[in-house]
């Protein structure tokens, strides 16, 4: 427990002397009383932005007391000005406005919204705003996958393992943060698979190079999540019933002491799926005494997961010493049961994973701590385990039942070792920055990521002596960054260059049994590694005209081995390998976007990003070389040179803000570069497809909103969401002698339609969501089939301001 000890020093008390500011929030609505969406205000005096939401709300928080003229920017009532005071913890100040009679051609909303600075910055980055999704059967993933640039590949239902594809680079090229921390931290039982949208405020997606301050080896890009917190006292409830006997609720709330400052947040989540959902094809089938493969259609039997969570904060916000000061306490678990192995070709039986974890948080931001120095700080210890329950060893049919031969025997796994296996992990995160401005064009920010991870895995099945030869495993990691950030020629430049150091410490201990003087001696082997290694890139932007600003950022990234790959990870069948060595990669974007353009009541806008990603020692699972070999575990390999070249566009089209409709498109070719072996033949695989990664999707999203439906004040929102991924290799590239292409995923065509129906309060919400309308097969990673056809009913309720 020391690394709990040394979170709890990090602990500190301060005078409680409260700042001369407050908070301001309202609603902004037509005379008719429809929210106005999207409006985006501006108190010109000390240039701070807010936006509206779906309903028309904002807010303002530390606004310092006095006087102030805030401007209010619409599409369709154009700009509008009034006079507030602030004078008390918090105003409330109602707006109504009144339909222009002018169409403008096109008009410029400027602001320094959270989200219109990070798309401004020069990276490839995406930014999903969740407040829509939260009212919808939508996961997290999925919300994701309909970005564009990003695949994301689930092997099966809910609470299956996921991996993240941003423009080519997947895996752990890919890091997932929550609020700037490795979500590592929090363990399998709290990730993306159980974090409603509810629960978040939005999602930060960086493809190929990130910004220094999330410090980490995020080589192919990172995806981060960032919680909600909402200002205001408010509680917000839902839940939802739908196929595979699917059950998902959760909860978020907040009480804020109206003078005082001090806070409670609390949130949490609950999941539940048999994820029995029906497949069927060339990998589902039962294996007859005589050997015989029998093929069936069948529903997945071994396959439930139930994930619960909770999440709890106390602190104090906007005093004198501390924008944020907070503690925090997460706990999660789960339980998992696993269908089967890296393919669908062995069938488990009666195999499942446990996990839960403890999380102790501290964390503490200060604006100008003095003149122009921010600070930021964030700790975490975990407590995780993990229990792999797999005690039996026969191969299983689809439909439950056990192989047998024609003697009537149950058949042996291949690989039919029995594990009563627990992974204890102590984890501390911590990340803090420091941020200063020299003026309004320039600033240097150092930002230091270190995690200590030290691992035990414990098999219970072993005898008492063997129990005796288990090991230890530890890793341990720093990164440090250091960025210069400029803006020139009235911010239309703004810059930044960065450079990154990376260290890394792995050791391992396995005991083993020696012979000396005739007896057999315990003694113990240890490995280590030390990895040191630096990157460096930048990024900029331009705004060529109001509306048009092009973008580029260049990295030489570089991304470490993690704990899983390095030290294996049964659960996963993943098998250990010490010997990784770091992947780094040359990273290119280059894009443009186009803001919103208006023309009476239509909007449009549209954006695109080229990208090139040239890779050495690139890490990737080890796949099949041949269609005959039932592998159910595999290590990570370091593949070689990877070289990887594309693009991606998203177009967004609003006709009367009634209709949205939004369209992404990316395209990637990712091939084996390198082409010699040791004795100069050129390999086999050189310049082909990397297998296992799907290289072009598209996806369209549409969206109506029909007003005083059943009910005066009501809204009905209409979805609808087509998702298509193109053909690719799950294996490396074969041919049958006839010249057939062999194992290729085929087309896939999804198709997801939905309603959501908002009560007049807008404290109620009901959706119903139909998933894979047409019950199209979907396939994502290794030829693993995922649900067909589901339908989802979901209600949701919201208190404000109580």
């Amino acid at each position: 427990m020391h690394k709990a000890s040394l979170l709890l020093i990090c602990f500190f008390t301060s005078l409680n002397i409260f700042a001369q500011s407050g908070n301001l929030a309202g609603t902004v609505s037509f005379t008719n009383e429809d929210p106005v969406v999207n409006a985006h205000l501006h108190l010109k005096e000390i240039n701070v932005y807010a936006i509206t939401n779906l309903d028309g709300q904002y807010s303002f928080r530390n606004i310092p007391f006095g006087n102030y003229t805030l401007v209010i920017s619409t599409v369709e009532a154009g700009t509008t000005t009034v006079s507030i005071t602030i004078d008390s913890s918090s105003a409330n100040e109602d707006l109504i406005l009144k339909h222009s009679e002018n169409n403008l051609e096109e008009i410029l909303l400027k602001g320094n919204s959270k989200v219109e600075q990070l798309k401004t910055q020069g990276f490839a980055v995406n930014v999903i705003e969740t407040e829509e999704a939260s009212r919808r059967n939508i996961q997290t993933n999925e919300l994701l996958n309909r970005s564009v640039g990003i695949k994301v590949r689930q092997n099966g239902g809910l609470g299956s393992e996921v991996d993240y594809n941003l423009n080519g680079m997947s895996g752990n090229s890919v890091k997932i943060f929550i609020d700037g921390i490795p979500s590592s931290t929090y363990g399998s039982s709290f990730d993306l698979n159980s974090l409603s949208p509810a629960m978040i405020e939005r999602i930060e997606v960086y493809k190929g190079v990130i910004p220094a301050e999330l410090s980490d080896d995020a080589l192919g890009g990172a995806i981060n999540v960032v919680l909600k917190r909402e200002a205001n006292n408010h509680l917000n409830a839902s839940l939802s019933y739908g196929s595979f006997n699917t059950t998902q609720a959760n909860f978020n709330g907040m009480y804020s002491a109206e003078n005082s400052g001090f806070y409670v947040r609390a949130s949490g989540f609950y999941n539940y799926s048999d994820n029995d959902y029906e497949i069927w094809g060339d990998l589902v089938y039962n294996i007859l005494p005589n050997g015989r493969l029998d093929y069936i259609r069948t529903k997945r039997n071994n396959d439930a997961y139930r994930s619960v969570g909770a999440v709890t904060e106390v602190g104090y916000k906007d005093v004198a010493w501390a924008d944020n000061f907070s503690i925090g306490y997460n706990y999660s678990d789960s339980y998992n049961e696993i269908q089967h192995g890296l393919f669908m070709t062995t069938p488990y039986k009666g195999r499942f994973m446990e996990a839960n974890a403890n999380i102790l948080t501290l964390n503490y931001t200060k604006s100008n701590i003095i003149e122009g120095l921010d600070v930021n700080f964030r700790a975490l210890y975990s407590n995780r385990d993990r229990v792999l329950n797999d005690t039996i060893k026969y191969i299983s049919n689809w439909d439950g039942s056990f192989s047998r031969n024609l003697r009537g025997e149950r058949i042996l796994r291949q690989d039919s070792r029995l594990r009563l296996e627990t992974v204890d992990r102590e984890i501390f995160s911590m990340r803090g920055g420091l941020s200063y401005s020299l003026n309004n064009n320039h600033r240097i920010i150092f930002n230091h990521l270190f995690q200590d991870i030290y691992r035990e895995d414990i098999d219970e099945m072993k005898t008492v002596l063997q129990k005796r030869f288990e090991g230890t495993r530890g890793l341990q990691k720093n990164i440090s960054s250091l960025t210069y950030e400029l803006r020139l020629f009235e911010e239309k430049l703004q810059a930044s260059l960065f450079g990154k150091y990376y260290q890394q410490k792995i050791n391992k201990m396995d005991p083993v049994a020696v012979t000396q003087n005739g007896e057999s001696v315990r003694i113990e082997e240890y490995f280590e590694k030390d990895t040191d290694v630096s990157g460096y890139g930048a990024a900029a932007s331009y705004a060529i005209t109001p509306v048009l600003r092009i973008l580029t950022s260049a990295e030489k990234a570089v991304r470490l081995p993690s704990e899983r790959e390095t030290f294996g990870d049964e659960g996963e069948n993943i098998i250990a390998n010490p010997l990784l060595r770091p992947e780094v990669s040359d990273n290119l974007n280059v894009g443009f976007n186009l803001g919103f353009l208006t023309y009476q009541k239509h909007k449009i806008s549209f954006a695109a990003n080229g990208f090139l990603r040239d890779t050495e020692d690139k890490i990737m699972r080890q796949t099949r070389t041949n269609l005959n070999d039932a592998i159910e575990s595999a290590p990570n390999i370091n593949l070689g040179k990877t070289k990887s070249s594309g693009f991606d566009a998203e177009l967004n089209y609003v006709y009367n803000n009634n209709l949205n409709i939004l369209m992404n498109f990316s395209k990637f070719d990712m091939r084996y570069n390198t082409k010699y072996d040791n004795n100069g033949n050129v390999l086999v695989h050189y310049d082909q497809q990397i297998p296992n990664q799907p290289f072009l999707t598209a996806n369209a999203n549409v969206q109506y909103t029909l007003k005083n439906i059943i009910q005066e004040k009501s809204l009905l929102h209409l979805f609808y969401n087509f998702s298509y991924t193109d053909s690719f290799y799950s294996i490396w590239n074969l041919r049958d002698l006839s010249g057939i292409d062999a194992f290729i995923i085929p087309q896939q065509y999804i198709q997801d339609a939905g309603l959501t129906y908002v009560f007049p309060s807008k404290d109620i919400t009901v959706s119903f969501d139909a998933k894979n309308i047409f019950n199209r097969q979907a396939y994502d990673n290794f030829a693993v089939q995922k649900p067909g056809r589901a339908f989802y009913l979901k209600i949701n309720y919201t208190i404000n301001n109580f």
